[in-house]
């Protein structure tokens, strides 16, 4: 009799567990990560460095939120610091130090993997660029040994290996993933759905306009769901170009590739505009982090000369100024100094996040995927080397979240621990800076401070022994590296 008793009484509860499940369910926040591609850390207006910068919907996401004034990525370059953000680890561990080394490896674990545990749809827009590339000769030399390279090294890579490195391998549900004009994608941009394995489709608009009215698409798709949205724009990115609708918005005498990058970014700022109007039209404003950040910091050329980057063509690709500016960081794209990890980094969430907050503490967009995970209620994962950054920012935990952010790129290593950072670039040259002082990298400090310096190089070649390969850089700065350093900051001992 007991036993039946028990059994008639977990049938009567088993609907009201079902229910708990469903409101909880409907309890963890959507979550949007918007990243920008080659934007500089002064491109914001909210940062107060250049009068010329108009942004006013991101601006007031950090009005409405905490705007993070020490926000690093993992790399100063695309891929690897795509692919620290996306799995939340450092990327050297799982061997993408650089472009050459994608694709990222399908086994990692990624932020919309982990979410679809909690029951959230994700979706991936724009450029990816962690699928195998022209660069990828390594990978193409062990599962590819029929390419051969051509005469620049670089190899040519079918189609299908895109397919099997895409958003939807790693993870995504949806995506509309492309950089111009041809998009590998689940559904059109009026919403309709398409082979849900992904086609090729072609739009000939203007990217970034295209690529806002894809993530627009799919919030109407999904809005009604828990939902992670990571839309990766092409923009401000060479090749430069914008509609005259945002190029009129900047009238007046000014480089025309700046021209043109705060023409490009006033279009992104305009799609966040339109993203936050349908998050308000659904209702769902209040139930949506929204964090805003960019890959890297802005390319500046500026060893060839400032003037000689003014007058760059708008229609000059490759490595060059992309019209974006770092201020008031030293350094640029492809350099472990400030103007190259320390990015734009805004976060929001109506009534959760405290508006207007600035916050002063080194965070890193690490962070974005263990914030992800435990606002999903998964259990903590130390594999993970983010932290959850809301209570930080609410005040639960004091603190800095991090004792230390650690970085290695081509031939350069560096770490940041409090105040200091210490940088070693190639075999010999090392620097000393006081990150947080006014001076923050105009002056090396490393014969002022010795013992700071080799505790500081002892974490660092601690943390380098875990990667993949291990160790600290082992060669001298390549031909690139030394113009950059030896531009701003001199190359001692080397």
């Amino acid at each position: 009799m007991k036993q039946s008793l028990t059994l008639i009484t977990a049938l009567l509860l088993a609907p009201l567990a079902e229910l708990h499940a469903a409101e909880k369910k409907t309890d963890i926040p959507n979550i949007i990560v918007i990243l920008t591609d080659d934007q500089g850390y002064a491109d914001l207006a909210v940062q107060h460095q250049l009068p010329d910068i108009k942004t006013p919907n991101i601006d007031a996401l950090a009005a409405q939120g905490v705007r993070l004034t020490a926000g690093y990525v993992t790399a100063p370059q695309c891929s690897p610091s795509r692919a620290g953000l996306i799995s939340g680890r450092y990327q050297q561990k799982f061997g993408l130090d650089t472009i050459p080394d994608d694709p990222m490896p399908l086994e990692e674990n990624t932020i919309p993997k982990r979410l679809k545990k909690a029951g959230y749809v994700s979706g991936m827009i724009g450029k990816w660029h962690l699928d195998p590339n022209a660069t990828s000769v390594k990978w193409a030399r062990q599962n590819l040994p029929e390419l051969k390279p051509d005469k620049d090294g670089h190899v040519t890579i079918p189609e299908k290996y895109f397919r099997q490195y895409s958003a939807l391998a790693q993870g995504f549900d949806e995506c509309f993933q492309g950089e111009m004009h041809q998009y590998f994608a689940t559904f059109q941009l009026d919403g309709t759905t398409l082979n849900p394995h992904g086609e090729m489709i072609q739009n000939p608009g203007y990217r970034l306009d295209t690529q806002t009215v894809a993530a627009l698409a799919l919030l109407k798709r999904h809005h009604d769901q828990p939902f992670f949205l990571y839309l990766a724009y092409f923009g401000p990115h060479v090749p430069l170009e914008a509609t005259e609708k945002y190029l009129s918005r900047f009238p007046g005498k000014m480089a025309e590739r700046r021209r043109h990058a705060l023409a490009m970014l006033s279009a992104i700022d305009d799609g966040v505009g339109q993203i936050t109007a349908a998050l308000q039209q659904c209702g769902i404003s209040d139930k949506t982090l929204i964090f805003f950040t960019s890959d890297n910091g802005a390319p500046l050329g500026a060893h060839q000369g400032k003037p000689k980057a003014d007058v760059l063509p708008v229609d000059k690709a490759g490595p060059a100024w992309d019209g974006s500016l770092n201020d008031p960081w030293l350094g640029e794209k492809g350099m472990l100094a400030e103007g190259g990890l320390r990015v734009p980094f805004v976060m929001c969430w109506p009534g959760r996040l405290p508006a207007g907050k600035i916050y002063d503490q080194p965070v890193s967009t690490l962070d974005i995927a263990a914030t992800a995970v435990a606002l999903a209620g998964l259990p903590h994962d130390g594999t993970l080397d983010g932290v959850n950054l809301i209570p930080h920012l609410t005040g639960e935990v004091s603190g800095p979240p991090h004792e230390a952010l650690y970085w290695r790129f081509w031939d350069q290593a560096a770490v940041r621990m409090g105040q200091w950072k210490y940088i070693q670039a190639g075999k010999a040259a090392k620097y000393l800076f006081d990150v947080a002082s006014d001076e923050h990298e105009k002056r090396n400090l490393i014969t002022q401070h010795p013992e700071i310096a080799r505790n500081l190089a002892a974490k660092l070649s601690a943390w380098t022994s875990q990667l993949a390969p291990p160790g600290d850089p082992d060669r001298s700065l390549n031909n690139q590296e030394q113009k950059w350093y030896q531009y701003y900051f001199g190359l001692p001992n080397d």
